[in-house]
């Protein structure tokens, strides 16, 4: 069974109380759980993770290389829109990345209207939610 990892960075593991009426009030482990079901359903296994630091983030996409997994799904939070180290990550590996978010940053603030991780991601899935992470793995399926 091919496996997906499913990065999530800076502050994701506070979903569910942190600002709901951007990010909604399902938890990182609600979204967990929904992508498991579809994720058995498409015949892949997920690997679900989240850090607060960049490094560890730059480490597991490294891994992902290693270990041959099919894509990465990214949610690099704030990391999105700062971190070149992220960016050279994405280049390097050759494993395809799809950047995830529950937001749509174009409609946010406008420092978040740049991506690094977009610049070398694969796909990008914004502003649906916790929905945001199904279509993404769907499209990861049919990578």
């Amino acid at each position: 069974m091919e496996t997906v990892f499913v990065l999530n960075g800076p502050n994701l593991n506070l979903l569910g109380t942190r600002e709901p009426e951007i990010y909604g009030s399902d938890t990182l482990d609600d979204i967990a759980v929904m992508l498991d079901e579809r994720a058995a359903a498409l015949g892949l296994a997920i690997d679900m993770r989240q850090t607060n630091h960049e490094g560890v983030l730059v480490d597991w996409l490294h891994e992902a290389r290693e270990t041959g997994v099919k894509a990465v799904l990214l949610n690099a939070g704030a990391y999105t829109h700062t971190s070149i180290a992220l960016l050279d990550a994405i280049k390097a590996i050759g494993v395809p990345v799809i950047e995830v978010h529950l937001s749509n940053p174009q409609e946010r603030e406008e420092f978040r209207h740049i991506s690094y991780v977009g610049m070398a991601a694969a796909d990008c899935v914004q502003g649906l939610g916790p929905r945001s992470y199904i279509v993404a793995l769907e499209r990861a399926a049919a990578l």
